[in-house]
């Protein structure tokens, strides 16, 4: 499986984002799958991010990064694609 993602080291606080689609961060039990799916390949904190049909974006996860992940430009996140088996 392939995922868009990106690992941030900020404040000095390592955490992963990936990029869902908008259904999964809409349902609690299908984000917290997620999360804990992707936990173990990152080995940070992650949290999730989907963007709507105007490309803004929604973060679930842990409140303080998703905060602060709301006040950063997508385009200043360092997104890659990743490979998980």
């Amino acid at each position: 499986m392939r995922v868009q993602g990106a690992v941030i080291r900020e404040q000095g606080q390592t955490f992963a984002v990936v990029i869902v689609k908008p259904h999964v961060v809409q349902n609690r039990a299908e984000a917290a799958d997620a999360i804990q799916s992707f936990t173990p390949v990152f080995g940070v904190p992650v949290v999730l991010m989907a963007q709507d049909g105007r490309g803004r974006p929604t973060f679930y996860g842990r409140q303080d990064i998703a905060r602060f992940l709301s006040g950063v430009p997508l385009s200043a996140i360092p997104w890659r694609e990743y490979t998980i088996n």
